[in-house]
């Protein structure tokens, strides 16, 4: 098995782990403009032949360091991502509940988005 390379697919709100040219994992995701801009992750997927490799980790490591040379602020909605976050505080601040609420407002309005 090759190298794991990380891709941000913008317009279907995915970051891809691809391994071998084949899509190994995926944070599904949206941008939010207001009451800041944020990336939100809504889920984190890892294929069953996969998992236990540390792909969901580099997938939301790669989240984090995206929105921050964005000047983004994320706001997780997945629990993966959530945790992942509260296990590596150095590299995943925190959103405040003020985005956090509005994240969960505009999945509230789209459920046809995930």
């Amino acid at each position: 098995m090759g190298d794991t390379e990380i891709r941000d697919d913008r317009a279907a709100g995915r970051l891809e782990a691809v391994t071998d040219g084949e899509v190994v994992g995926r944070i599904e995701y949206f941008v939010l403009d207001a009451p800041e801009r944020a990336v939100v992750p809504v889920h984190t997927i890892v294929e069953p032949a996969h998992e236990g490799k540390g792909i969901a980790g580099s997938l939301a490591r790669e989240l984090y360091a995206l929105a921050a040379r964005e000047d983004s602020a994320v706001a997780p909605l997945c629990p993966y991502v959530a945790k992942w976050a509260e296990r590596h505080p150095e590299q995943a601040p925190a959103a405040g509940p003020e985005l956090i609420g509005a994240a969960k407002q505009w999945l509230t309005a789209n459920p046809e988005r995930f």
